[in-house]
C-alpha cells in the first residue's frame, strides 16, 4: 500500500470513530441530578426598601411627603456611606 493511501484511510477511520463517539454522547440521555435539599434564604427585609417602593408609587406627591423625604435622605447617606452626624447632647437646664 502506498503511504498516502494509508494516511487517508487513517484519517477517515478516525473521523469516523469521532463521529461515531459524538452521535451516542448526543443520544445518551443524561438524568438528571436530584435537587440538593439546601435551605432557601431569604434576605431580611429592608424597611427602607419598601418605604422607596412606597415613595415610588406615589409618584410626584413624594416630593410633599415629609417620610419620603426621610427615605431619600437615608438612600444618599447609605449610598454614600456616611453616618448620620451626631445629636448634640441635650444642655441641662438646671444647671
Amino acid at each position: 500500500m502506498d503511504g498516502k493511501i494509508l494516511a487517508r484511510l487513517g484519517a477517515v477511520v478516525f473521523i469516523a470513530i469521532a463521529i461515531t463517539a459524538t452521535a451516542i454522547d448526543l443520544a445518551r440521555k443524561d438524568e438528571p441530578s436530584a435537587p440538593r435539599s439546601v435551605p432557601v434564604l431569604q434576605p431580611p427585609t429592608d424597611p427602607l426598601r419598601e418605604g422607596q417602593r412606597r415613595c415610588q408609587q406615589l409618584g410626584e406627591t413624594a416630593a410633599n411627603d415629609a417620610d419620603c423625604l426621610r427615605i431619600w435622605a437615608e438612600t444618599r447617606d447609605r449610598f454614600l456611606d456616611q453616618t448620620p452626624a451626631p445629636q448634640a447632647p441635650a444642655a441641662d437646664e438646671g444647671e
